[in-house]
C-alpha cells in the first residue's frame, strides 16, 4: 500500500471514474455532517431552554414551600399545593426534554463516528494503486459505508446520491423524511 503524499493537482494521476466516486462518497460524508450538525444544534438549544426552564421550575417550587411554611390558614395552603404541583409537573417535562435531547446528541456522536470511519476507509482505498483502479473495491467501500447507516432515511439518501441526485435535494428529501418520521414517533422516544 503506497501512501499520498501531497497534491497531484500538477501531475494527475486518477481518470474521470475515480474522481467521480472520490467525489460522490465526499458529498455523502459532508450531507451526513451537515445533518448531523443541525439535529445537534437543535438538541443543544432544547437541552438549554429545558434546563433554564427546570431552574426556574425549581425556584419556584423552592419559593412556595417557604411560603407554605409560615401559612396556617388552608386556602392558602391548597392554593401553594397547586403551585407546587404545577411546577413539579413542568419540571418533570424539561427533565424528559432534556433527555430526549441528549439521546439525540449521544446519535449525533455516533453519526459523526461513522463518518470519520467512512473518511478513513475512502482514504485507504485512495492510497492503494491495487484497490484505486478497482470497480469492486469501490463497490465494496460503497457497501460497507451504507452498512452503517441505522436509519432507513440515510440509506436512502445514501442511495440517492450513489444513484446521481443532486446532494442539496438527497439532503432535503433527508430533513423531510426525518421530520415526518420525527412527527410520527414522537411519543415512542424512550426515556433512560
Amino acid at each position: 500500500m503506497s501512501t499520498l503524499s501531497g497534491s497531484t493537482a500538477l501531475r494527475p494521476d486518477l481518470d474521470w471514474s475515480q474522481l467521480k466516486e472520490t467525489v460522490l462518497m465526499l458529498n455523502l460524508a459532508v450531507a451526513q455532517i451537515d445533518g448531523s450538525m443541525n439535529e445537534g444544534n437543535s438538541s443543544i438549544e432544547t437541552l438549554s431552554a429545558s434546563f433554564t426552564g427546570l431552574a426556574t421550575n425549581l425556584s419556584d417550587i423552592q419559593s412556595s414551600i417557604l411560603q407554605m411554611k409560615g401559612k396556617n390558614d388552608d386556602g392558602d395552603a391548597d392554593k401553594l399545593k397547586l403551585i407546587i404541583e404545577g411546577s413539579t409537573t413542568t419540571a418533570l417535562d424539561k427533565v424528559h426534554s432534556a433527555i430526549i435531547a441528549f439521546q439525540f446528541y449521544d446519535k449525533l456522536t455516533q453519526r459523526l463516528d461513522h463518518v470519520s470511519q467512512s473518511l478513513g476507509a475512502l482514504t485507504a482505498l485512495i492510497s492503494d494503486p491495487t484497490a484505486l483502479y478497482s470497480p469492486v473495491e469501490w463497490r465494496a467501500l460503497q457497501e460497507s459505508i451504507r452498512a452503517k447507516y441505522t436509519m432507513k432515511e440515510e440509506r436512502n439518501m445514501f442511495d440517492k446520491v450513489i444513484a446521481g441526485m443532486p446532494i442539496e435535494e438527497a439532503l432535503a428529501d433527508f430533513k423531510q423524511a426525518l421530520l415526518e418520521r420525527v412527527d410520527c414517533e414522537e411519543d415512542e422516544i424512550e426515556l433512560f
